[in-house]
């Protein structure tokens, strides 16, 4: 399974973009190809949350379920209990450069189960990461936006 990284540089704090990131049912509101996120179980002392995913991949919806293990604010890692891919292993990564503006670091694996070209796959995955930390962060500044606001 390959592993391909993006960076952002986002401008919200450290503990929102944890936060933001932890709060899975919020999901679907800002990730694009996420229609359902449901929580079956979580433990936020522990920092371990389990979540169930529908994802609308155009030709068909596929749904899989992580399992993540967070140390706050830093660190937040998941990867595949079961679903309609083979493999998910990814990662996030927050180092705080100043107060107010957080570096944000997403690895990824997928493993779709299934052969597609290298090319074809790579530039899909890499595609679908993108998005996804851009998303993320677009988040991650609304919210810190509300919160100067407030």
């Amino acid at each position: 399974m390959e592993r391909q990284s993006h960076i952002e540089i986002v401008r919200a704090p450290i503990e929102l973009c944890f936060d933001t990131i932890v709060d899975f049912p919020c999901y679907p509101d800002w990730f694009s190809a996420i229609t359902s996120a449901t929580v079956l179980d979580a433990d936020k002392a522990r920092g371990r949350w389990t979540i169930e995913y529908k994802l609308n991949m155009i030709v068909k919806t596929i749904s899989y379920t992580l399992a993540y293990e967070g140390k706050r604010p830093n660190a937040l890692d998941w990867k595949l209990v079961r679903g309609d891919v083979k493999d998910i292993q990814g990662s996030y990564r927050y180092v705080e450069l100043e107060p107010g503006v957080t570096e944000a670091t997403c690895t990824q694996g997928v493993d779709v189960g299934f052969w597609i070209p290298g090319p074809l796959r790579r530039g899909f995955e890499k595609t679908a990461l993108v998005d996804s930390v851009r998303e993320f962060k677009k988040a991650a500044e609304e919210r810190a936006r509300a919160l100067r606001r407030a």
